[in-house]
């Protein structure tokens, strides 16, 4: 990590350093963390008419959108075409949000994505709690092994 004296430049290699070092789970809370993050702040700045701060967090949240969409592997589950499908519905409706000025897309988008945050942050959650348990298994020799 390079020192810095300028906050703002501290805080972006912080950020950056915190992406390249994460877990592909926590990659994936931090995606639709931030995802919500650019919608709330749309919502509000839609709310307010301001379409001009509006449009660059509708964009950056499509971006998310397709981030999400090109790296999911539906072969993986059964579910992933249905996953596929809430993505590009999402971003369809972002597109339909920033072109036409619309709230209600926004809010359709968010009440489509936070369970789904809130799903992902759950799974998370679990699978790090079993490696952990995994891990102490392991250590304390519980598998026959030390």
């Amino acid at each position: 990590m390079t020192m810095t004296h300028d906050p703002r430049l501290a805080r972006a290699q912080y950020n950056q350093d915190a992406i390249l070092s994460a877990s592909p789970n926590r990659l994936l809370t931090m995606l639709f963390d931030r995802l919500l993050l650019d919608l709330q702040r749309a919502e509000a700045a839609q709310s307010e008419q301001d379409w001009n701060r509006a449009s660059p967090y509708l964009t950056h949240a499509q971006d998310i959108v397709a981030e999400l969409a090109g790296t999911l592997d539906v072969e993986r589950w059964d579910g992933g075409q249905n996953l596929l499908a809430i993505y590009l519905f999402s971003s369809t409706k972002l597109v339909s949000a920033n072109v036409e000025h619309s709230i209600e897309r926004t809010r359709e988008v968010i009440q489509i994505m936070e369970p789904l945050r809130q799903t992902w942050h759950e799974a998370a959650a679990i699978v790090a709690e079993q490696s952990t348990a995994l891990h102490a298994a392991r250590s304390t020799g519980e598998f026959g092994f030390a």
